[in-house]
């Protein structure tokens, strides 16, 4: 008689941290790891491409970070983490057999049913590539389900490249067209100079708009412009998803630090079309 499967629940208490260890750590670029968890229990819903989890650094805080790739039946989960302030240096620095609390999943993913039978453009810069991977191997699971796939790479320099080691794996592929350019490049660059908006105006033109989805993560003034570049190829609104950063400490909407205009985006979020954004997204210091 063979053993049972890992049952898969919901979190029934969406403010208690899980545990989980760390069971491999893989470094990024200088500021950046990627951290691979394994639930001390049995693993929670795994969640889908574009959401999110709330990491906790015991004694010190939590910080949201995306899931970076979408678990399998094991419950395991992959973060990538850039240490910026206290709790994220403290995840940057742990080592396999270290552990962490898990509150989540939470808010909003990728929209793939929409993207199905279409062309569909995934465009990030730096750390924005992370949450897109997600949705870039759910895409490739089911390639057939999908036209064109396009994507768009931008770093501030080759260095801070993510995902590097498995980069190659993607660029041999004859069923995607991915790019990547940097702002400032070094001595061994052959690639692209120059910001990812320009990668966009290269490759918009050999889609058809009316059958186009956009998936954009990354620094505001990035996505800021590449939506505007979409825009003028004629690629719809309501089509054109971005993922927003905000200050999300509950997850379920209680709390406001995340509150953009009439959303909060820990459960409004972070994924949503510009259709529903624009009239609050142009707004400075909002």
């Amino acid at each position: 008689m063979t053993a049972p499967g890992p049952v898969l629940r919901s979190l029934v208490d969406p403010f208690h941290p899980h545990p989980y260890r760390v069971v491999a750590r893989r470094r990024e670029t200088s500021d950046t790891v990627t951290l691979r968890l394994c639930p001390a229990t049995d693993p929670y819903l795994p969640g889908s491409p574009g959401q999110f989890m709330m990491l906790t650094a015991f004694g010190i805080g939590e910080v949201p970070i995306s899931l970076s790739r979408v678990p399998d039946r094991s419950g395991m989960l992959e973060h990538t983490i850039r240490a910026v302030g206290s709790v994220t240096r403290h995840l940057v620095a742990l080592r396999p057999g270290d552990w962490v609390g898990v509150r989540g999943p939470f808010g909003t993913g990728w929209p793939l049913d929409l993207a199905r039978g279409r062309d569909v453009l995934l465009v990030a810069g730096g750390l924005g590539f992370a949450p897109l991977r997600s949705a870039l191997e759910a895409i490739l699971e089911r390639r057939q389900d999908y036209r064109r796939v396009t994507v768009l790479l931008g770093a501030r320099t080759p260095s801070d490249v993510l995902y590097r080691q498995i980069l190659p794996r993607w660029q041999r592929r004859n069923d995607v067209d991915l790019r990547v350019t940097v702002d400032r490049p070094d001595e061994r660059w052959r690639g692209q100079v120059g910001v990812v908006p320009q990668l966009v105006s290269q490759v918009a033109p050999s889609f058809e708009p009316t059958e186009t989805v956009a998936f954009i993560c990354g620094p505001d003034v990035m996505m800021r412009f590449t939506v505007r570049e979409l825009q003028r190829h004629g690629v719809s609104d309501d089509r054109i998803f971005l993922s927003l950063e905000r200050n999300m400490q509950c997850g379920v909407g209680l709390c406001g630090h995340c509150q953009l205009g009439p959303f909060f985006l820990c459960k409004d979020g972070p994924v949503l079309p510009y259709s529903r954004l624009m009239p609050f997204y142009e707004v400075r210091e909002l």
